[in-house]
Order: C-alpha cells, then sequence, then structure tokens
C-alpha cells in the first residue's frame, strides 16, 4: 500500500483502533468478563490480518505435547460451510471444518480437532466430551478476548513487523500495537535460516517486549516434495527446469523463494487465502502448465492448499498433472528451541488448573 492511500486511511484506521481498544478496556478492567478454564490452555494468533504462520507453529505444539499429553485443536474453521461446535472426524471434509483444522486431523493421530466460531464455547464442549484432555491448543484466538488462556503466543512477520504496521485499513493490524502487551510470548516468524546477532537486537529494540514477555525467532524448515498422488511420479522433482506454483495461502513469498533455488524459471498462479478451487481455475492451471515448453516442468502447490483439492470434486481433474506439495515445519535459531520448549512443557505439567503463566516461577529468557 502506498505512502499516499496510507496517509488517506489513516482517520479510518484511528476511529476502527479505537473502537477495538475500548472493547479491549471493557475485556481489561472486567466489566465484559473473560473465562479461564481447569486445563492448560494455550492461544496461537497475531496481530495482523495475513499469514504469520499460526498452522505450523500450532503443529509444532502438536509435536512438542503429543508424547506425553493429549491434545485438542480448537479452530474457527475459516471457510467451512458448517456452524457452530463440530468435533472432526475421518470423514470430515474441507467445506466441513476448514481446510487448517483438517490439515491437523490428517497428520497427526490420538489428537482431537474441533471448531466452533465461539472458542469459549467450544472449549466447555471440547472438556465435557474429552475430560481427560491434557491441552487444548487455540488457533488464531489473539483476539478472542471471552477465553483467558494460560500462555498466548503471538507471531509477528519478519517481513512485516507489527511495530512497522497500522491497524486496518492503513495497514493490516486488527488492534493496535499495543494489544502486544496481552502475549507471554513473541515469535518473530520466517526469519532467515542464516540469522545474524545484529539484525536479532535491532528487532529487539523494534518490538520492545515488556518484562513479563519472552521474544523468540523461528524459520521455515521445507521438507522434500511429496507427490499428489501416492505413486512414483513421471518426473523427478530434483530434476526440473520450470516450476508452476499455484498458493491459495496470505503469504507465498518465502516458499517462492525456496522454489526459485530448485528451477531456472518459476511460474506462479496466485490465488487468494483459503481458497475454494473449481473447475475453471483448474482448467487454467491445467493450460498454464500444458503451454510451458520444457518437458523437465512440475506443479507445486502448499499442502493447506492439497487438503482442499483432495476433498474438492475436482480432485480427479489433476490426476495427470505432475502435482507436488511442501509440506513445512517450524524450527527455531540458536537456544531458543530449548527454551521455548521447556517453557511450554513446564506450563502444561504444572498448570492442571490453568493458573496462568505469569505465575510460573521457572522463567527464562530467549
Amino acid at each position: 500500500m502506498g505512502i499516499i492511500c496510507q496517509v488517506a486511511f489513516t482517520p479510518f484506521s484511528f476511529l476502527y483502533g479505537l473502537v477495538i481498544q475500548v472493547r479491549n478496556l471493557l475485556f481489561d478492567i472486567g466489566i465484559i468478563p473473560s473465562e479461564s478454564f481447569d486445563r492448560s490452555v494455550i492461544s496461537v494468533g497475531n496481530l495482523s490480518y495475513g499469514g504469520t504462520g499460526k498452522t505450523p507453529m500450532v503443529e509444532y505444539l502438536i509435536r512438542l505435547l503429543r508424547p506425553n499429553y493429549l491434545v485438542a485443536t480448537l479452530s474457527r474453521g475459516y471457510g467451512r460451510e458448517s456452524k457452530g461446535f463440530i468435533i472432526a472426524s475421518k470423514r470430515s471434509s474441507v467445506k466441513y471444518i476448514g481446510d487448517e483444522p483438517l490439515q491437523y486431523l490428517k497428520k497427526f493421530d490420538s489428537i482431537k480437532v474441533a471448531v466452533d466460531e465461539s472458542r469459549k464455547r467450544g472449549i466447555a464442549q471440547l472438556l465435557q466430551k474429552f475430560p481427560e484432555l491434557d491441552a487444548i491448543l487455540l488457533d488464531d484466538a489473539f483476539q478472542h478476548r471471552q477465553v483467558k488462556p494460560g500462555i498466548s503466543i503471538l507471531l509477528t512477520d519478519y517481513h512485516r513487523l507489527y511495530s512497522d504496521d497500522f491497524v486496518l485499513p492503513a495497514g493490516t493490524l486488527r488492534e493496535f500495537r499495543l494489544g502486544a502487551n496481552r502475549a507471554d510470548i513473541i515469535v518473530v516468524t520466517k526469519t532467515p535460516a542464516i540469522f545474524s546477532p545484529i539484525t536479532r537486537r535491532r528487532i529487539q529494540e523494534d518490538l520492545h517486549p515488556a518484562d513479563h514477555q519472552r521474544l523468540y525467532f523461528s524459520y521455515i524448515r521445507y521438507g522434500q516434495l511429496i507427490p499428489y498422488q501416492n505413486e512414483e511420479p513421471l518426473v523427478s522433482p530434483e530434476k526440473v527446469n520450470t516450476i508452476l506454483l499455484f498458493t491459495g495461502i496470505a503469504d507465498d513469498y518465502p516458499l517462492q523463494e525456496h522454489l526459485k533455488r530448485k528451477c531456472s524459471e518459476l511460474i506462479t498462479i496466485k490465488f487468494p487465502d483459503h481458497h475454494q478451487y473449481n473447475a475453471t481455475e483448474i482448467e487454467i492451471i491445467k493450460r498454464k502448465f500444458e503451454a510451458i515448453l520444457t518437458k523437465k516442468k512440475i506443479v507445486v502447490t502448499t499442502e493447506k492448499d492439497i487438503m482442499r483439492l483432495k476433498t474438492s470434486e475436482f480432485s480427479t481433474k489433476l490426476k495427470n498433472l505432475p502435482l507436488f506439495y511442501v509440506p513445512i515445519e517450524i524450527d527455531f535459531h540458536g537456544n531458543n528451541k530449548e527454551l521455548f520448549d521447556q517453557e511450554i512443557l513446564t506450563y502444561v505439567k504444572a498448570n492442571k488448573r490453568n493458573r496462568s503463566i505469569s505465575k510460573l516461577t521457572d522463567h527464562r529468557e530467549a
């Protein structure tokens, strides 16, 4: 967004932010109550609209906790056609529960996956149905103030820190930057794999975390390209000249940079976040691919997009394409992984009754 547009939208941003700030104040002083629960509740969210890496962070927490605890995820289920509280099952589709919950369900056994527009109602329903649950992970819940989590994790994109952003519509923030003070943990996501101490100190100064907050730095680890069809691909993804990338996620620039290192030409088709593909769009992708002259070519998309495609009525149209997807995980720089893991595990172990993380005595600084 240009400087002129930002200036023009600033009054509207101020009014929007002021309304949200009044709402937050009503929660802060108790006029609107926030409810705590008698289990470990961890919220993952952000201040901005758009992708900051919430899904890989939730998956990281699942991997961390699943060996020793019974874990549930609770999401809104963005883009689903259903309403209310739903427990996901093997028969669930994207239209029924949304793409991110379906991804959690497909990737991890022995966890519970639920969706509800109301996080408060959703937690209550989960605990009623599964009283043995040890921890509930709230996906994209930083602005859901009716629930008071034990740990609130705030994510911010390295390429667009919330300290450099503005409230809607001048920027992408859902509320004023001071809302970040509610977080217990701040994670800068999508940093370069090689990360200089000078850059780290600059970001720490920009974000200026409060005394009660810990700041961590993470980056994306990309897995091997996986074929869409469960069979040996006709074209090896390691020996291609051209990659056609199509995505329906908020920010695909890190993936683009990763794939550029694997080919001599990267062609991209961008769809909106959480996009539900139709037959016309599938044909556009196929025609775009067929127009590429080289034989050493493949089609690549994201794991989230694959979830939407596999359960769509158009999935068979992709059968003859050399289509791959890229699984991703997050990792932390230096000793951040050990410190982050310890903080989460200490909380879940000690907070069977959901005492606030601020009451724990074993605080560590990243």
